[in-house]
């Protein structure tokens, strides 16, 4: 099967372009601020609206720098060493998640400590709009055909520009499905179930480091990095952190609301 032809262009308006990349960022972001919305009417959470949008702000910054930084250093340091002014042209891809993660984190810490909330409490509410984004960037990921997958001989392959004249696993759209719909699934559930706080931040960050650990498995790994130790790629070697913290952070959790 070949790539569908997708112009990444949605339009222009002179030298000004909408591209589909930018638009499943913002779309993203709007699907995460209604959802936060209804998650806190849902858990009766002591947050106001204005709360909600001061956080989306800072969440987008933490998302754009941390995910822009995180991929020049996990996965082309030298080359953005060489090309230093290339680390702001955000709207030609190359975005990480876990430098993203990592970038929400630190800024979920500041907005926590200058709004005086629980961090546990503000990365429950955060967690239930992440996968949005994912969803919706994924998606972005394959109208750009870029970050497909190995090749295969399934009848569902795609042979992608730039990719070779073989079909590919599509595993942009792996992941869309299961970082993005299956897990905002999984963490609503927990919200409608009214888990224990903490327990849906941390099976987000179990569950989504499964998943990536797996899907990596039918990824392309970056060509100028290859696998790396144990044939593992840089994927899974960032996933394994977040499964251990996963883990550990529901085990303290149990454990201090055990009676």
């Amino acid at each position: 099967m070949n790539f569908p032809q997708i112009d990444p262009i949605i339009f222009s308006i002179g030298p000004l372009a909408v591209r589909w990349y930018g638009m499943m960022y913002l779309l993203g972001f709007i699907g995460g601020y209604f959802m936060m919305c209804h998650v806190v009417k849902l858990r009766d959470m002591p947050i106001k609206k204005e709360v909600i949008s001061d956080l989306l702000f800072y969440a987008v910054l933490g998302v754009v720098i941390g995910g822009r930084l995180g991929y020049t250093l996990f996965y082309n340091s030298s080359y953005y060493l060489r090309h230093p002014l290339e680390i702001f042209y955000v709207w030609e891809g190359g975005m990480s998640f876990h430098g993203g993660l990592l970038g929400v984190l630190i800024v979920l810490l500041l907005f926590c400590w200058r709004q005086n909330l629980s961090l546990l409490l503000i990365g429950d509410l955060a967690v239930s709009a992440v996968p949005i984004g994912l969803l919706f960037g994924r998606i972005g990921n394959f109208i750009n055909a870029e970050l497909w997958g190995r090749v295969t001989d399934y009848s569902w392959g795609i042979v992608f520009p730039g990719g070779g004249s073989l079909p590919r696993h599509p595993s942009q759209l792996y992941e869309a499905g299961l970082e993005g719909l299956l897990l905002f699934v999984l963490i609503y559930l927990l919200h409608r179930s009214e888990a224990r706080r903490g327990i849906p931040a941390f099976s987000f960050v179990f569950l989504y480091g499964i998943f990536r650990f797996l899907v990596e498995f039918l990824r392309q790994p970056d060509s100028h990095l290859g696998f790396l130790w144990g044939g593992a790629t840089m994927g899974q070697l960032l996933s394994v952190p977040m499964i251990l913290i996963g883990l550990g952070g529901l085990f303290y959790v149990l454990k201090r609301n055990m009676p």
